[in-house]
């Protein structure tokens, strides 16, 4: 063991604590659900779940996945063009498509995966990407990787900048339009019709990432694009199944058939990575069925978002507007962040708390994500909660 590298880490971890800005893992012995057993603190109320619909313990979809895990077994065991692809990746990637209204897709054992092995795909030399600036760390990678593509990033939702940078880069091809469906951060949607207007004006193809849209926004949970009544028009979706659908893992790239085609043949997280466990596709599956027959779950994420939000305005916080499901709180610092979130802890609230790198000096934020599946009775706890942290620290 080299001394010296391990006392450097160390004193780079001992900085994290004297700053308040470390990060505690925190333990759970229970499924996810609105209410979790936390081995530091107790029962707690989870407000920071991407599990949306409440999916992940749905007793349909976790018996898809112990079905899954007796008729294939527990791993896949290599990549898929060496050993096989279990038939349930294609009906799988077969339903993501149906569901998006895409020609096809293709599954990743994550979107991060997706993300960063869809650029360097499709933009070589020649080419051009243009970014929204507080895109995913994913598609912020993903965009690194295609190292032969001119780069460019447009400040946020600036449709102005956005027209500049599409005006710089004409002529090369293709030239890639990339932005969130729903920023994570924000809780913002990217404004979609003007992004696909401009795109289409200077022969841009765009990409969306929908993760934390899928399940989420539009009429029957299919995203930001059904939202907008964008469907069939932007060129190419990637998204999660750790969100909404369920929330075990996985991601997928929709689009059309070329490009699904182009993307096993030359992806390298595809080409080089397991595929995604056949229990998981198989309770990802169930996932989307269960939405397609529940579509009231969406109707009822969004009234307990609505009640929570209007809830935090009478209580005095003021959370960023969004029509999303996230509804980040302002407190200033990241140490703040990281201290309101472990106050709420000790009140029964598992709700974190984000500051720099994440999200920029001076803007740490705590992020409550609702979930179709939180009671009334939960979301008045939790706000019970809010309201004494917030006083207590000068919130409110």
């Amino acid at each position: 063991m080299n001394q010296a590298f391990e006392q450097k880490l160390q004193t780079d971890l001992d900085a994290l604590k004297k700053a308040g800005t470390y990060k505690h893992l925190r333990h759970l012995t229970t499924p996810m659900a609105p209410e979790v057993h936390m081995e530091e603190a107790g029962d707690v109320i989870v407000l920071s779940s991407n599990n949306y619909l409440g999916l992940a313990d749905q007793p349909e979809v976790v018996e898809a996945g112990k079905r899954g895990l007796d008729k294939y077994g527990a791993g896949t065991a290599s990549v898929r063009f060496i050993c096989g692809t279990f038939d349930i990746h294609r009906v799988l990637e077969q339903r993501i498509a149906a569901f998006l209204g895409t020609q096809a897709a293709l599954s990743y054992v994550s979107c991060w995966n997706a993300n960063t092995g869809l650029f360097a795909t499709i933009c070589d030399e020649g080419s051009a990407i243009v970014s929204d600036e507080l895109n995913h760390a994913s598609i912020i990678d993903g965009v690194r990787l295609a190292s032969k593509a001119r780069r460019e990033r447009f400040k946020h939702s600036n449709m102005g900048e956005l027209e500049e940078k599409l005006k710089a880069v004409y002529g090369s091809f293709p030239i890639v339009v990339v932005t969130d469906g729903v920023f994570s951060m924000e809780g913002d949607l990217a404004r979609l019709p003007e992004i696909v207007a401009l795109a289409k004006r200077y022969g841009a193809i765009t990409v969306v990432d929908d993760s934390h849209g899928t399940g989420v926004m539009g009429e029957t949970g299919r995203g930001t694009i059904e939202h907008y009544g964008l469907t069939g028009q932007v060129d190419v979706i990637t998204g999660t199944l750790g969100k909404a659908l369920g929330g075990a893992a996985g991601g997928f790239v929709a689009g059309s058939d070329a490009l699904i085609d182009t993307l096993i043949q030359r992806s390298r997280p595809q080409l080089f990575s397991n595929a995604l466990p056949a229990t998981v596709a198989c309770s990802a599956l169930e996932a989307i069925e269960y939405l397609d027959a529940h579509p009231q779950l969406v109707e009822r994420l969004r009234e307990n978002t609505r009640y929570f939000r209007d809830a935090l305005k009478r209580i005095g916080y003021k959370p960023l507007e969004s029509e999303s499901a996230i509804i980040p709180i302002i407190v200033g610092e990241t140490a703040a962040a990281i201290a309101t979130s472990d106050k709420l802890l000790k009140r029964g609230v598992f709700v974190t708390g984000f500051g720099y790198p994440v999200v920029p000096e001076g803007t740490a934020r705590i992020r409550v994500q609702i979930s179709a599946a939180l009671t009334k009775d939960e979301m008045d706890r939790a706000l019970a909660a809010f309201e004494s942290v917030g006083r207590e620290s000068g919130l409110l």
